[in-house]
């Protein structure tokens, strides 16, 4: 049996001396040490309450795939789902966080969707099996995903005690089990590695180029 394959993050923690608010970089890569794109890196205090900060994303349809793949929100935010595609989509989600579905439609739907719930929810379209996204709806407002490079930064964090978490969409077991602590000083620095393993989804993301290729 094959030992499963692992991914390996590691998390330089440097001050903001001008406002002295910590900052994390994060390098997040895979077994063989490429970069590793789509990890959601979150940062939750040990102590005290955070105060929700509503925004707004976008998740849009494009090339009959969701963009971007993995989308970081805090819970309280809301989403659109726009469909720039000349053909029209349906977008739901069956998830315990958020579960809602948009009829049929292409444009802008009426209203963003709200996501109250920290949480995954998963994404798909009950007219194109393969599209498929995620959304992570974190707790708290300290949070970023990893771009194609595997790195993510996180500002403006108070000094202070922190739980640090990483998820990602082909994550093994819960990111409960790798997760550590870090004590944060305003002008502070630490470094922080997780092995987490990883596990084939049913249907790789492909890029909408792809799909063009692909013939869809």
């Amino acid at each position: 049996m094959h030992a499963l394959p692992m991914i390996i993050l590691s998390v330089l923690v440097a001050a903001a001396a001008p406002a002295r608010a910590a900052s994390i970089a994060a390098q997040v890569v895979d077994e063989s040490g490429s970069p590793l794109a789509f990890a959601v890196v979150h940062v939750a205090p040990l102590a005290g309450q955070v105060l929700p900060a509503p925004a707004e994303a976008v998740v849009d349809q494009q090339d009959r795939e969701f963009l971007p793949y993995v989308t970081a929100i805090q819970a309280g935010s809301a989403i659109s789902f726009p469909n720039n595609d000349a053909i029209r989509h349906q977008v739901y989600s069956f998830s315990p966080a958020k579960s809602f579905e948009l009829p049929l439609y292409k444009g802008n739907p009426h209203r963003p969707v709200a996501f109250e719930q920290p949480g995954v929810v998963a994404l798909g379209c009950n007219i194109h099996d393969w599209m498929n996204a995620f959304v992570f709806v974190s707790a708290t407002p300290w949070f970023a995903v990893t771009d194609a490079s595997g790195k993510a930064r996180l500002e403006g964090l108070p000094a202070g005690d922190y739980r640090i978490q990483v998820w990602h969409p082909k994550q093994q077991g819960e990111p409960a089990e790798t997760a550590q602590a870090l004590s944060l000083t305003a002008e502070g620095q630490g470094e922080l590695r997780f092995a987490v393993s990883r596990k084939s989804l049913l249907r790789p993301w492909r890029a909408p180029t792809a799909l063009k290729t692909a013939g869809y």
